[in-house]
């Protein structure tokens, strides 16, 4: 039977610990209920094996806690979709808890539950217990709970929040998976053509250097490539390429890179546009789910900036929020910032007129989500022949600078 440890304050302050064996979190909190325990934190004795070695196993704890990986969007969904069935069903709320946290895989994930859990078990509300765990929950799930709480329907928020980060999820994977395809293929032919002009060249050099042929131009050209490559040179360009990667990435992580990248991605072609629409049925989306909910219009568009995954279109969001807080209308605020497309702020003109901007919103999401599923399609039946002909250009080239010598050596032995 599994351990736990409880952390308690005895009668005359001090701190006190005690171990004590039980099926799970829910049965070891009734025993210590039963004893008059009030825990102050309650987790399985194995977190605690590293204490045993010393500063050693605390370094080692540590270190394990640092590399942890927090919950994507794909596992916050199951959480969310799993915990309205239980509330839904009448299920207690910290009873609810406890299962998804021995049910929960990722150790972070699980600590984060179990903290809640307790915390919940004390009277604190469920929404302000998760905004504790910021790794864990994002602002999205915060204010969908915080929203569920106040107006009594937590279930019906769940059901949502599950909804919309498995939106979420599907509208990442379409796009991952578009490019994965070409981007798996195009470090394949670089690794294919790195390989044969590195190894496979030399050898053929050398053959025809015996024979006393003279070399054709495109064949020179491939040899002595080869011959930078296995250099020096080739390690000092490897260096300054990483550099550059290291350097870039810095820069986008400043305030003003990361805006000056975000705008050139914006004007890309096709790339563009589709970074345009996913970010656009992001923020319809988000913001539709949340207003629906009863979140604040300014706190809702605060969280939907923070989702919008470009920082100008996220600017313009910001910029439109503070225009709404001094009274401009949200289309009004929006249009003049001249980001979005201008179909998404039609409608969402039209929703303001009518009083269903959410119901209005949700709608430009769909649209919009369609029209990255097919834009995703589109740029995939044009990438993989595309990626096709590139690896079959790479190999081609290799095969042809070997054989050209060979018309010369025939021309020499007849």
């Amino acid at each position: 039977m599994p351990a736990f440890i409880a952390t308690y304050t005895g009668p005359a302050g001090q701190s006190r610990s005690l171990t004590l064996k039980a099926s799970d979190l829910s049965q070891a909190r009734k025993l210590l209920r039963r004893r008059g325990i009030r825990a102050e934190e309650l987790k399985p004795a194995s977190d605690n094996k590293n204490d045993e070695n010393g500063s050693s196993g605390l370094l080692s704890f540590d270190l394990n806690k640092l590399l942890e990986k927090p919950p994507g969007v794909k596992e916050k969904a199951v959480f969310a979709s799993k915990l309205a069935a239980l509330v839904d069903a009448g299920v207690p709320i910290v009873r609810s808890l406890d299962l998804m946290a021995t049910q929960q895989k990722l150790p972070m994930f699980q600590r984060a539950l179990m903290k809640v859990s307790l915390d919940v078990n004390e009277g604190i509300a469920l929404g302000t217990a998760i905004r504790q765990w910021p790794k864990v929950f994002d602002e999205l799930s915060i204010a969908m709970v915080e929203a569920g709480e106040a107006g009594g329907v937590l279930d019906e928020a769940l059901k949502r929040l599950a909804k919309l980060l498995e939106d979420n999820a599907k509208l990442q994977n379409q796009i991952k998976g578009a490019l994965g395809y070409p981007v798996a293929v195009l470090v394949i032919a670089i690794l294919v053509f790195l390989g044969m002009t590195i190894f496979l060249i030399p050898t053929f050099a050398g053959i025809f250097e015996d024979l006393g042929a003279e070399l054709p131009a495109f064949t020179q050209l491939l040899v002595n490539l080869s011959d930078l490559l296995r250099s020096s040179v080739a390690l000092y360009a490897a260096g300054a390429l990483l550099m550059a990667v290291w350097l870039t990435r810095r820069y986008y992580g400043t305030h003003n890179g990361r805006r000056v990248i975000d705008r050139l991605l914006l004007k890309l072609p096709l790339f563009g546009e589709l970074i345009l629409m996913t970010a656009t049925a992001q923020f319809c989306r988000i913001f539709s789910s949340l207003t629906r909910a009863g979140v604040p219009i300014l706190q809702a568009m605060e969280i939907s900036s923070q989702t919008a995954g470009n920082a100008i279109i996220s600017d313009a969001i910001l910029t439109s929020r503070s225009m709404v807080q001094e009274g401009v209308l949200l289309s009004t605020a929006l249009i003049r910032q001249k980001v979005l497309p201008d179909m998404a702020l039609n409608m969402l003109a039209i929703g303001e007129e009518t009083g269903e901007m959410d119901r209005m919103l949700s709608k430009v999401a769909d649209f919009y989500e369609d029209e990255v599923g097919a834009m995703v399609k589109a740029l995939t039946s044009m990438l993989e022949p595309a990626m096709i002909v590139v690896v079959g250009g790479i190999v081609g080239s290799i095969l042809l600078a070997m054989y050209l010598p060979m018309f010369t050596v025939f021309d020499q032995i007849q």
